[in-house]
């Protein structure tokens, strides 16, 4: 499952599935062909070859086998994490719907629908007011 949302309202704009077990650079790869915005992604280190793919994104640096990362890549990495822990908080509440955390057991066909479902739940919810 491959998640798009806005950075500034926390929105879920988009949900990517596949079919089966796909590796999630391949899924973005898939869904690529049908976004029709170009944004700047913040992406973690599984993405390491989207620059290459043309993308702008913001991609932590990869600790190599003898090289260790120097201070100004680490300051970068801690730059980028603190970007990155929004997106997290979104797919950590996402995971209170019990249906994501753990194994899917009901008909595949059905999926997209109740994601798209979760997704307007919890976009609905982000528009309630809160009380203190």
């Amino acid at each position: 499952m491959q998640l798009t949302i806005h950075y500034e309202t926390m929105q879920i704009i988009s949900i990517g599935l596949a079919q089966g077990s796909t590796h999630d650079f391949q899924l973005f790869k898939d869904q690529r062909k049908k976004q029709k915005y170009k944004a700047i992604m913040l992406v973690d280190k599984v993405y390491q070859g989207l620059s290459q793919l043309g993308v702008r994104c913001l991609i932590p640096f990869k600790v190599g086998k003898n090289k260790p990362l120097t201070l100004l890549h680490k300051q970068i990495n801690r730059e980028i994490g603190k970007h990155r822990i929004r997106i997290e908080h979104v797919n950590g509440k996402l995971k209170t719907f019990r249906i994501l955390a753990t194994r899917y057991r009901n008909r595949r066909k059905r999926m997209s629908l109740r994601l798209n479902l979760i997704a307007a739940i919890y976009n609905m919810d982000l528009l309630q007011p809160r009380k203190n």
